[in-house]
């Protein structure tokens, strides 16, 4: 992750760099050379994630001029978004999301959590099955992706139950290969870490507009910004309603910036008129640039 671009960018290395030196621990050297297996813990992946997102952004905006209109992210994603709105430093940021990582692994103990993506039912339908496979344990929606995928969070035993009910009903269902139950109400005690971070941080009015995912809605102020990221913790990611939330901006162009191209996926699904891009690589840093002349 981010290895070509801090090989071929300064921008891009010092973002590493600053990182390394918030953290602490040579977190470039893991994103660069692995061990997979320890990149993939969740203390690590939120950190390498939001760096690699943000130097990627700044190579972008640093060889075309590039300035957003407005950003948004898909859960650990608006902590990236907030640091190219400069409401949070980069270093504030990579040290919130290890600690926000550190709190969600710490909410349910291994193994006592799950999610799964739903693909072919409603959101409403999808809420109702959770209701019915609770059976006294929690089951929810987790993320709301839009064109029919909602992926559901909970205990183990009722996130079985709900994936049971929802192929019963024709739907398609995957397990997610993840560590914890997130954007659940059994991530509360992460809530309250994440909290008490951002207690110390200095937060500031974004430079603009950021949708937030918890509210499908535009936030500029100091305040918002701080429930929100707390918030977001235990809501459910309202991608759709995010989406939805953008269309007011009358944006040309999407670009994804970080690993990955899921939300341009996405993108394609909810709005497939707006161009949208991947930006994770120096081979897509240069697709995005081309398009950008």
């Amino acid at each position: 992750m981010g290895r070509d671009l801090a090989a071929d960018f300064t921008v891009a290395r010092r973002t590493f760099e600053e990182a390394d030196e918030s953290l602490s621990f040579a977190l470039s050297t893991l994103c660069f050379d692995g061990p997979a297996e320890t990149l993939a813990l969740t203390e690590h992946a939120q950190p390498a994630i939001l760096v690699t997102s943000v130097a990627a952004y700044r190579v972008l905006a640093e060889i075309t001029g590039l300035v957003p209109h407005v950003v948004a992210g898909h859960s650990l994603g608006e902590w990236s978004a907030l640091v190219v709105a400069n409401a949070l430093g980069l270093a504030d940021a990579a040290r919130g999301v290890r600690e926000r990582g550190r709190q969600m692994q710490r909410a349910v103990p291994a193994g006592a959590g799950a999610m799964a993506a739903v693909i072919g039912l409603d959101t409403p339908t999808v809420t109702a099955l959770c209701e019915e496979a609770a059976g006294g344990d929690v089951v929810a929606p987790a993320n709301l992706n839009g064109g029919g995928q909602v992926v559901v969070s909970g205990h183990t035993a009722a996130v079985e139950r709900l994936m049971r009910l929802a192929v019963a009903r024709q739907a398609r269902v995957q397990r997610l290969d993840v560590s914890a139950p997130f954007h659940c109400p059994l991530m509360a005690a992460a809530a309250d870490g994440v909290a008490r971070f951002l207690a110390d941080v200095e937060v500031r009015e974004p430079a603009v507009p950021v949708v937030t995912s918890v509210e499908g809605r535009p936030v500029t102020s100091r305040a918002d910004v701080v429930s929100l990221l707390v918030s977001q913790v235990t809501a459910p990611v309202r991608w759709e309603d995010t989406m939805a939330a953008l269309r007011a901006f009358a944006p040309t162009r999407a670009f994804e910036v970080g690993p990955g191209r899921v939300l341009c996926g996405l993108a394609r699904r909810l709005w497939p008129e707006l161009p949208c891009q991947p930006v994770g690589d120096r081979a897509s840093v240069e697709r995005a640039a081309e398009a950008l002349r």
